[in-house]
């Protein structure tokens, strides 16, 4: 999946008009949490999205005003029975924003974004100018700390890790795909955006953690293997790792690993086996859909995102 400020670059680069619109400020119950983005061209296209419905419809009008006045506003909605009756959204909350016809001048910021390495912090300021900043203060009507795309390393290059992979990507993970069969560890089974890294376990054990908050996925093609690269990132400070199993596996590898003191029982109980949301998940695309969903919770709870 392109990330949302790639797909702004690409504008850009194709120098099509646009208005960009977020949201600032979220009350109670809504349809999108704060930093949520959507860009509108004359055509009525939308990159992102504002949470839909009468919401987007409402701010996607009022794009259009300001791409033909070139004036920046803010908005506040209600979004109760009144306002959201003909298309359901009653969620009862309340949603603030901006409305940025101009964005484009900030063409370079938003191509640093694109490609960003490393967290960059950047705003919309009283007078809707939008630059970078060293996060601060209260001359800013928004202010947003961009970082890279999660590591989602993946042990494995089966049935299940090639259905994880795509889905990982589209939901803004950098996935890396380990394992020592090049007949499946390749581009034919994964999306090019997918890095692959092929070779004996021995070695492939040994490569370091990014910089970046990491995740770990345990996926191989057998408990063997599991137990083998378990053992070695068992030790990394991985933000989360799960491990495909049953809970009767995990208990049997738990106790191996106790008794030849591979890791204590604090680092072992940190470890989802069996990975993944219980869905009563059927077939490896569900395995997948489980397994992401855990992973975005737990991404969220890392950052501090409150619901």
């Amino acid at each position: 999946m392109t990330r949302f400020y790639e797909q702004l670059a690409a504008a850009l680069a194709e120098k099509k008009p646009f208005v960009l619109a977020l949201i600032s400020g979220a009350k109670g119950s809504s349809p999108q949490r704060i930093g949520a983005k959507a860009l509108f061209f004359p055509d009525g296209k939308i990159v992102g999205t504002l949470g839909g419905g009468c919401l987007e419809a409402e701010v996607h009008s009022r794009a259009k005003k300001a791409m033909k006045s070139g004036q920046a506003a803010t908005f506040d909605m209600v979004l109760d029975h009144n306002f959201g009756w003909d298309d359901g959204l009653i969620c009862g909350g309340s949603v603030s924003g901006l409305i940025l016809p101009r964005a484009a001048e900030a063409a370079e910021l938003w191509r640093k974004l694109a490609a960003v390495t490393k967290p960059v912090c950047w705003g919309v300021k009283k007078d809707f100018s939008i630059a970078p900043v060293e996060c601060g203060g209260d001359e800013w009507f928004y202010q947003e700390t961009v970082s890279p795309p999660t590591a989602l390393w993946i042990a494995g290059s089966g049935h299940v890790a090639q259905a994880v992979a795509p889905l990982a990507l589209q939901l803004d993970f950098a996935v890396t795909i380990f394992d020592d069969r090049p007949e499946l560890a390749n581009h034919q089974f994964f999306p090019s955006a997918a890095r692959l890294q092929v070779g004996p376990w021995h070695e492939l054990l040994k490569v370091p953690l990014p910089k970046s908050p990491a995740f770990g996925l345990i996926v191989t093609r057998g408990h063997q293997h599991d137990a083998l690269v378990l053992s070695e990132w068992i030790h990394h400070p991985f933000v989360f790792l799960g491990m495909i199993g049953s809970r009767r596996k995990a208990r049997i590898m738990r106790e191996q690993f106790l008794k030849q003191s591979i890791a204590s029982a604090g680092q072992f109980d940190k470890i989802a086996c069996p990975v993944g949301v219980e869905i009563q998940a059927v077939g490896t695309h569900e395995i997948a859909v489980s397994v992401m969903a855990q992973f975005i919770q737990k991404r969220a709870e890392f950052a501090g995102v409150k619901h």
